[in-house]
């Protein structure tokens, strides 16, 4: 029988549930039936009221926009203004831009037809998108009609210095964005595993920041900083840099959307791009905060698509796992990479070192001024892979590469959870206690 933690009861009594629990997983999920499970930590958001309808989740854009945060209205912003330039989040984002860019479109247009508008799409330090991945992100009509620019972070001719991070580091923002007479931002708000959360500030930096500004802002540091942490902004180092950046950029205007565990609008806000965004990030919080409940092996996923696309993107799902499971423990990641390891130099670091820990030694001693690219990825997985046993559930993926990555891959969940208990019997734990995170993206363990 699976014991159930429900998380919100007040005395989070365990119940009896259906001994099958489903784990998103790319476009469609998996299934674990695994016995007896101490825990299932999920946050609330079907708490949310379901949209009906697509008609339904365009209704609270349309209401955010008309009741934006600290913020004149969009359309009297856009007033006078020649050169809008919006950014927008890259195909590593399930942000539903097929419903909120015609709308900031149509906004912008009602209030100053003659603009002329760039949708500038905020890689970081990730590919560019694909014009296919435009496509299923926009639809085709804006595809073919709006000006969409890639943001490229090694392009030094695209970019422009506005200034000195408070954390000392060189704040080099695309020109584009800091050159707009009217800079506006889309984006979600979810935890995030060292900025505290997403959305806001972050379409800037590490948005649209040169590749020297991001590695500034991610360096050993600050990745360590005990308060760049899973749902935390006060304190917190990387936040801090990214409002100055933000702030120095001129962004006027942010949309910012909730989304429940099917991907669906359930809350937006819009207006100042921090008050805003900490408007929606306290709104989110009230769902997404869950006890810590303890484990020999605990599952989690990254939500499926589109962030489990890569192992890049399934550390922020392991990180999630790390705060719950015991030394020695088994990790058990469904994650479908399809798109691989995410980062040649994520994978050739983690591949070529002796050791996790012998890995994590050598970034800690890497000063600020020094970052290397996806060395914050890396950091945060051998921190991981120092502590745990790794089994990542993917059938879209390489299994050489996964071992390469010291992990282990496992076609199937039945298969990962054999490997589990096995590791554990290997320990002298002969009855494993087993805690799962159906999205290990979607919630803050406290």
């Amino acid at each position: 029988m699976i014991r159930y933690m429900l998380i919100g009861c007040d005395d989070h009594q365990a119940m009896t549930q259906p001994e099958s629990i489903r784990l998103p997983y790319h476009k469609t999920h998996l299934t674990l039936s695994d016995g007896d499970v101490k825990a299932v930590l999920t946050n609330r958001l079907d708490q949310f009221p379901a949209p009906a309808d697509r008609d339904a989740e365009s209704a609270l854009v349309r209401s955010a926009l008309d009741t934006p945060i600290a913020s004149p209205l969009l359309e009297d912003l856009a007033r006078g203004k020649r050169d809008i330039c919006i950014i927008t989040s890259d195909h590593t984002r399930p942000v539903p831009s097929g419903i909120t860019m015609p709308i900031l479109l149509e906004r912008i247009r009602s209030g100053n037809p003659e603009a002329d508008i760039t949708i500038l799409i905020a890689t970081g330090f990730h590919r560019p998108t694909t014009r296919d991945e435009l496509i299923e992100k926009f639809g085709r009509k804006i595809v073919d009609n709006e000006r969409i620019v890639m943001h490229l972070s090694d392009r030094d001719e695209d970019m422009v210095e506005i200034g000195i991070l408070p954390s000392g580091g060189r704040c080099i923002i695309n020109r584009r964005a800091v050159e707009a007479d009217l800079l506006i931002a889309e984006g979600f708000i979810e935890p995030h595993f060292f900025a505290g959360y997403s959305g806001g500030r972050k379409a800037v930096l590490p948005g649209v920041a040169s590749r020297t500004t991001v590695l500034a802002n991610h360096c050993a540091e600050f990745i360590a900083h005990p308060k760049a942490r899973t749902g935390n902004l006060e304190g917190n180092p990387l936040h801090e840099d990214m409002i100055y950046a933000a702030e120095t950029a001129g962004l006027a205007f942010i949309l910012n959307v909730v989304l429940d565990e099917e991907k669906r609008i359930v809350h937006a806000v819009s207006g100042h791009f921090d008050k805003a965004h900490r408007a929606g990030c306290s709104r989110l919080s009230d769902y997404v905060r869950v006890p810590r409940s303890e484990g020999d092996i605990v599952v989690s996923t990254n939500g499926g698509y589109p962030l489990d696309q890569n192992v890049y993107q399934a550390v922020k799902g392991m990180s999630t796992a790390e705060s719950c499971c015991r030394d020695g423990g088994v990790i058990v990641m469904a994650a479908a990479c399809y798109d691989g390891h995410g980062g040649e130099d994520f994978y050739r670091h983690v591949r070529d070192a002796e050791s996790p820990a012998a890995l994590l030694e050598e970034v800690m001693r890497i000063p600020p001024e020094k970052t290397l690219p996806d060395q914050w990825e890396y950091q945060i997985l051998s921190r991981i892979l120092s502590r745990f046993t790794v089994i990542l559930v993917t059938d879209m993926a390489d299994h050489g590469m996964i071992l390469d990555m010291k992990m282990t891959p496992a076609a199937d969940l039945e298969t990962a959870m054999r490997l589990a208990r096995e590791h554990c019997s290997s320990r002298g734990i002969t009855d494993p206690e087993i805690v799962v995170i159906p999205d290990g993206v979607g919630v803050v363990i406290e």
